[in-house]
């Protein structure tokens, strides 16, 4: 915990989404966390906007990029993963629940035996644990389902990033009710997050300036201790799960969510038909 990684952040002001470039404070490796390619579903024009803005500070700064990591397969943006790695290498990697995700929407968007649900698009499937090297700084993925099976922090050095397991503390936490997500469980895992040191910055996925604020993405353990409006100052795991049920019963699905599933559990690659053309589904009455 005593290693300080340098951590720049790109805010994607279309999706909410703050992008993270990681650099080990001793070498000049870095890794990419939670990238987002650009979209215009209406007009089905795929950019990479903000891809190309993550690309330009990597070679600007001469950094190495080590790994391109996914907290979870994201329902509200697109990832940028293989345009990224084809630019700069690194590998990509997400948490191995990502097979769970694969076997549930495969069916959802009628995928054929040619898709496969076994991971096998990503580079590295993380399991509770696991560490990982940017550099010479060893990074770790705690698993932490709830959002959807697949979440997990990273975390390196003094810094985690939390993906959609916690929001800013005005902020509070993510829905769970997508496929296999589950309010018991997103609650043990956030206290999970809570249970690591008191000073640990925790960097977050997406922000929403509730309220009106600014825009922010950096908060710390015990900030969300004691002020996260969802699961704060002592707030029980029944009075979580009865806040999270109801609230997310009023939620709308998000705008992107069938592209970013589509592309999102094949490591960010665009799906393609017979004849090599990319393409998107819409499945009517299936979400």
């Amino acid at each position: 915990m005593n290693i300080k990684p340098d951590v720049s952040a790109h805010f994607d002001e279309a999706t909410n989404t703050i992008s993270y470039i990681v650099k080990d404070p001793n070498s000049p490796h870095c890794a990419i966390i939670d990238s987002v390619m650009d979209i215009d579903y209406a007009a089905g024009r795929i950019t990479h906007d903000h891809a190309d803005a993550l690309i330009a500070e990597v070679e600007a700064r001469g950094l190495t990029l080590d790994w391109i990591i996914e907290t979870h397969v994201h329902a509200d943006h697109l990832s940028a993963a293989p345009y990224i790695q084809q630019k700069l290498g690194g590998k990509i990697g997400v948490g191995e629940k990502i097979m769970v995700i694969q076997e549930t929407f495969g069916k959802v968007f009628n995928e054929g035996t040619e898709f496969q649900r076994d991971g096998s698009q990503f580079d590295a499937l993380f399991r509770e644990g696991d560490t990982y090297m940017v550099g010479t700084m060893q990074g770790f993925a705690l698993n932490t389902p709830g959002h959807t099976p697949a979440c997990m922090v990273h975390v390196m050095g003094n810094v985690a990033f939390a993906g959609d397991t916690l929001f800013m503390p005005d902020g509070g936490s993510a829905r769970c009710d997508f496929p296999g997500g589950d309010a018991g469980e997103l609650y043990d895992s956030i206290q999970k997050v809570l249970s690591l040191p008191d000073d640990m910055r925790l960097f977050m996925c997406h922000d929403y300036g509730p309220g009106g604020r600014a825009i922010q993405w950096e908060t710390s353990v015990a900030a969300q201790k004691t002020d996260n409006i969802h699961v704060g100052d002592g707030k029980t795991r029944e009075d979580f799960i009865k806040f999270r049920t109801e609230r997310d019963a009023q939620l709308a699905m998000p705008k992107l969510i069938i592209p970013s599933l589509q592309v999102n559990m094949r490591a960010g690659k665009v799906p393609t038909d017979a004849q090599g053309n990319p393409v998107l589904k819409v499945p009517v009455n299936g979400m």
